[in-house]
């Protein structure tokens, strides 16, 4: 049983692809057929553009805020990590001074 890997596709593709999905002149499904994105990736694009540019619904997070985000939770995780060893290190130190 083969694991089917994930696509990833450059920013520069799904901005282009946003770009003429904007334009119109084709159907979202018939771009996406044509090139090879699914529908509802490309749905998911045009929806984080329009977020990105401010005509989002209410609440949306923008991209920016997304990989900030994203950066704070790493840091919060490797902050915790270090508080938890110092705490270990604290009560190892405590036992062998008694």
């Amino acid at each position: 049983m083969t694991k089917k890997s994930r696509r990833r596709f450059s920013a520069e593709f799904k901005e282009e692809a946003v770009k003429l999905a904007l334009i119109g002149e084709v159907s979202i499904a018939e771009l996406g057929a044509n090139l090879g994105v699914s529908t509802s990736s490309l749905r998911n694009w045009l929806a984080q553009a329009m977020v990105d540019r401010g005509a989002g619904r209410p609440g949306a997070i923008t991209t920016e805020e997304r990989a900030e985000l994203r950066s704070l939770r790493r840091e919060l995780r490797q902050v915790r990590m270090e508080r938890d060893i110092l705490k270990k290190a604290t009560v190892f130190f405590a036992k062998e001074s008694r």
